[in-house]
């Protein structure tokens, strides 16, 4: 069967027994209108008995499923048959380990790793979830699909209907909450892209109801299949490091999709036995758009065995509406006030130990360019793992000798123009970009050196600068 019978959808309320297959579109549970999860009866797939079992698939590469990173691990995300998986060679990334950034952070040399997904093919980790999406979306015979997206989404969703001819993309963003860089590759790759007033709330909650009206296939992270290909970001991790489960994983939090995957990654591999421990989770926000913050470390929302009260969250949203507070910070991937995937967040934070910080624009730029000079480029909502670490080191929440990985989620030319502004001259282009946004300076800025077009003079500066 295209879709595998032992994979089915289920509403993640323990209270509610709402199950259904695949086959149905869903992006919610219709009896109590909570969050869907795919299940599988595990004892009907093709297990392996051990990790290393996908070592074996490297001498595979030469076949499409193999060569892919989300689907060379196709036994712990099946709920596809192989012949239908889309895939564009997505999940070819690193996990490095870095001394340099690591003493910035504060840890002992060879302890800090950064997983780095900007080197996916639309330049960020969202195409781990959107192949799997697209996957699904295939298989049901979907024409059209739409997101909402402040960039990387729009830009993966776009690629993959440009790449496989699939689908039509359509694309909701808000008016000014999207970078350039991003914007280029939903325009280039020909999606249909629809501006509305509002942020990115606001494009979100429009999107849900004109797929719903229009029966097109809703492909952001409320789309359970998005967050089952979000699990093999773990899963090259763990490939990269021999298997061995690190002491923690820091992921920025936006809309909380990957912290999700992350904690239903583990859970299944703790439970199949594939791993005898697991990892701490720490989610970082941008002091900016701090609602899980808010909710989890000042507010006391906790998953409580899947009785969260969410009121706590309904009282926090209207007084949002109350005051008229959007979102506002440098790093637009994570300038989102409602996570559609919280409840499943809370869930992973309760099963992974995990934490809750935020970090400033400042603290995120300043970190983004240690990245930088470690050879790493990333975009500004990525380097709020590296700000959260470091935070968490200073508090002594994270150990020096702790084995920590750091996901760092976009490529750098998602949003070049806060990356020249850090290291601009022109005061005026640092104050329009980044003064607004409460940053005051560059402490790592590399400034470009004037001389004038001179050969005495241009040695002369060589030589004084290097």
């Amino acid at each position: 069967m295209p879709l595998a019978d032992f994979a089915f959808q289920k509403c993640i309320s323990p209270t509610c027994d709402f199950v259904c297959g695949c086959e149905e579109v869903r992006v919610s549970c219709p009896t109590c209108g909570d969050l869907l999860d795919i299940g599988y009866d595990w004892s009907r797939s093709q297990v392996p008995k051990s990790l290393k079992y996908f070592e074996e698939m490297w001498s595979r590469r030469y076949e499409p499923l193999r060569f892919s990173g989300i689907w060379r691990f196709h036994e712990l995300i099946p709920f596809a048959s192989p012949d239908l998986v889309v895939t564009v060679g997505e999940g070819q990334t690193l996990l490095q380990q870095t001394d340099s950034v690591g003493s910035y952070v504060g840890m002992k040399p060879g302890r800090l790793h950064l997983q780095y997904e900007g080197m996916n093919p639309s330049g960020s980790f969202k195409d781990n979830g959107m192949s799997a999406a697209f996957t699904h979306a295939r298989a049901i015979g979907a024409r059209r699909a739409a997101c909402a997206s402040t960039g990387n989404t729009s830009a993966s969703l776009a690629m993959y209907c440009a790449a496989t001819k699939l689908m039509k993309a359509i694309i909701f963003i808000g008016s000014g909450k999207i970078s350039y860089g991003k914007l280029s590759q939903a325009l280039d790759y020909g999606a249909l892209t629809v501006q509305i007033a509002g942020d990115f709330d606001d494009a979100m909650a429009r999107v849900q109801e004109v797929s719903r009206d229009l029966g097109i296939c809703l492909v952001n992270s409320v789309n359970p299949f998005r967050l089952e290909g979000q699990k093999s970001v773990m899963f090259r991790v763990l490939e990269a490091l021999r298997w061995e489960v690190p002491d923690w994983i820091v992921v920025p939090g936006g809309n909380l999709g990957n912290s999700s995957a992350f904690g239903k990654a583990f859970a299944e591999l703790k439970s199949l036995g594939l791993v005898d421990r697991v990892p701490r989770l720490a989610v970082i926000n941008a002091a900016g758009a701090d609602t899980l913050y808010e909710l989890f470390e000042r507010r006391g929302l906790r998953w409580n065995g899947g009785h969260a009260n969410m009121e706590i969250a309904h009282h926090y949203y209207n007084e949002l509406d109350q005051l008229g507070r959007k979102a506002n910070t440098i790093a637009s991937a994570i300038e989102i006030n409602r996570p559609v995937n919280l409840r499943k967040c809370l869930r992973a934070l309760e099963f992974m130990d995990g934490v809750v910080r935020q970090v400033s624009d400042q603290e995120m730029l300043d970190a983004k360019a240690k990245i930088a000079a470690g050879g790493f480029g990333c975009e500004p909502a990525s380097a709020a793992s590296v700000a959260g670490a470091r935070l968490l080191r200073d508090q002594g929440v994270i150990s020096p000798d702790d084995r920590v990985v750091c996901i760092l989620t976009g490529h750098q030319l998602k949003d070049p123009t806060a990356t020249v502004a850090y290291h601009t001259t022109d005061q005026d282009k640092f104050n329009e970009v980044l003064g607004s946004r409460g940053v005051k300076r560059a402490s790592f800025a590399n400034r470009a050196v004037a001389v004038p077009n001179d050969l005495g003079e241009i040695v002369k500066a060589i030589q004084l600068y290097s």
